[in-house]
C-alpha cells in the first residue's frame, strides 16, 4: 500500500517528538570530529507547506509546532531552532522533514542516505537532496534496502526508521529490520518512530524488541491524546537502540517539558539497561 502522505499530518505532536529527538541524537553525533552517516529509511518528501490545502485539512500541526512556536521551551530549543531556520520571516509555513532537519544539521564531511518508496514523495525529495556530495536517495522499500547500507563505512552514524504502519505486518517487519541490521552493524545508533493506537499494542512492540537481544534500548512515549475516548492516535513513541551519553537525561526533559505544555502523559524509561 502507499496511500500514506505526510503531509496530512505533518508538525503534529508525533512529530514534534519524533524529531525533538532526532535532533538531540544528531547534536550529540556532532560532538565527535570523526565523520559519520545519517540512514532515513522512510524520509517522505522532506519538507511540508503547512499552509498546503492537504495539511489544513486534519490542521494536526496546530496542537503540534504550531503550540510549541513560541514558547521558548529549552526541553525543544534543538528543534524549533531548526524550525525557525526554515521560517526567516517568523512565520510559521515551512515544516523541516527529518531530512531537511538532518541536511542542515550535518558537516560536509559527513554523509546522508535517503529511502522513499512512494513515487509522489521521492520525487519531491529527490529535487530537494538529490544532488551534491555525501547524498544519496533512492526510491526504495527499506524493509529489503536497508541491509546494503549497514555497515557503513564510517562505522559511525544513525538509522531513522519511521514507517506509515499501513499494514499491521509492518510492527513486525520494523523488529526484524532493527535486529538484521543491529547484528551487521552493532555499533550504530537506531531511533524507531512507532505509533501509540493502544497502549497494549506499543507495550507488545517495545517488548518485543526487548526480546531481540538487543542491549541499551532506551523508550520514550507521549501520549498528549490518552484521556480521550474518541482519538484514534493516542500519541507516539520513540526506541532508541545505543543511544548517545546522557540522552536519557535529556529525553526526561523532554517528556516533562511535553507532558506540562499540553494535556497527556510523556515518560522514558529503558527497555533494555545500559
Amino acid at each position: 500500500m502507499l496511500g500514506y502522505r505526510h503531509i496530512f499530518h505533518a508538525g503534529n505532536h508525533a512529530d514534534v517528538l519524533k524529531h525533538a529527538v532526532l535532533a538531540l541524537c544528531l547534536r550529540a553525533l556532532l560532538r565527535k570530529d570523526k565523520p559519520f552517516v545519517y540512514i532515513d529509511t522512510h524520509a517522505g518528501a522532506g519538507m511540508y507547506d503547512l499552509q498546503d490545502a492537504r495539511a489544513g485539512r486534519t490542521g494536526e500541526y496546530l496542537a503540534g509546532i504550531a503550540h510549541w512556536w513560541d514558547s521558548g521551551e529549552p526541553a525543544l530549543e534543538p528543534l524549533l531552532e531548526l524550525v525557525r531556520a526554515e521560517n526567516p520571516d517568523g512565520v510559521l509555513r515551512r515544516y523541516p522533514g527529518s531530512p531537511a532537519i538532518a541536511h542542515r544539521m550535518l558537516r560536509p564531511e559527513d554523509r546522508m542516505v535517503l529511502l522513499e518508496l512512494h513515487p509522489a514523495d521521492h520525487q519531491e525529495l529527490a529535487g530537494r537532496f538529490g544532488r551534491g556530495p555525501g547524498l544519496r536517495v533512492e526510491q526504495a522499500d527499506a524493509f529489503q534496502r536497508l541491509k546494503a547500507f549497514v555497515p557503513p563505512q564510517e562505522r559511525r552514524g544513525l538509522v531513522l526508521v519511521d514507517p506509515p504502519y499501513e499494514l499491521k505486518s509492518d510492527y513486525a517487519k520494523v523488529v526484524d529490520l532493527l535486529s538484521d541490521a543491529h547484528r551487521r552493524w552493532a555499533t550504530g545508533v537506531y531511533l524507531l518512530w512507532f505509533p501509540v493506537l493502544s497502549r497494549l499494542a506499543a507495550q507488545r512492540l517495545v517488548e518485543r524488541l526487548a526480546d531481540t537481544g538487543m542491549p541499551r534500548q532506551l523508550c520514550i512515549q507521549y501520549l498528549p491524546h490518552e484521556g480521550n475516548p474518541d482519538a484514534n492516535l493516542l500519541g507516539s513513541g520513540m526506541l532508541i537502540v545505543n543511544p548517545p551519553f546522557k540522552l536519557d537525561a535529556e529525553l526526561n526533559a523532554l517528556a516533562a517539558a511535553l507532558a506540562a505544555g499540553v494535556a497527556g502523559r510523556a515518560r522514558v524509561h529503558w527497555s533494555v539497561p545500559e
